[in-house]
């Protein structure tokens, strides 16, 4: 079980009511796929990916960034306890999607590239530390079914 401090949950919680997931979602998976091709491959069935900028005008990585983000938000909703609240992700994203579970990590440190640019100077290395731990227990959780 993971110990959030105080300071770890206000931090949390603030910047997910600080930044608009209509964006960051969108931007943070086209810089995964961008950043790391390889990940391209669950993502053939979105149409042309051939390019940075096709990838960034593609409405269907728009679309399921806005997706990580409510999954996100179902996260930061369940603290304490992440990985109950991603069974059914961890299950889907495992047997049914076959997703290497590296590629969440992935996806994660795109996110905390994004978030940080979005939140400028407010984002302090505490501020980073909290949020990387929220995503490490978050990666963690849909990893879990693989293990």
């Amino acid at each position: 079980m993971v110990v959030w401090s105080d300071f770890e949950r206000a931090t949390i919680k603030g910047i997910f009511n600080k930044i608009n997931p209509d964006v960051v979602g969108p931007a943070a998976l086209a810089r995964c796929l961008v950043v790391y091709p390889w990940t391209q491959r669950y993502f053939e069935s979105f149409g042309d990916l051939s390019s940075a900028q096709a990838i960034k005008s593609n409405a269907k990585v728009a679309n399921h960034g806005k997706v990580v983000m409510l999954g996100l938000d179902k996260a930061v909703k369940n603290m304490d306890n992440i990985k109950q609240a991603y069974t059914d992700l961890s299950i889907l994203h495992s047997e049914k999607l076959r997703v290497d579970p590296d590629n969440f990590r992935l996806l994660a440190d795109c996110l905390t590239v994004v978030v940080a640019a979005q939140m400028g100077t407010s984002f302090t290395a505490d501020v980073q530390a909290a949020f990387q731990k929220f995503l490490q227990v978050v990666v963690s959780a849909l990893g879990r079914q693989y293990y």
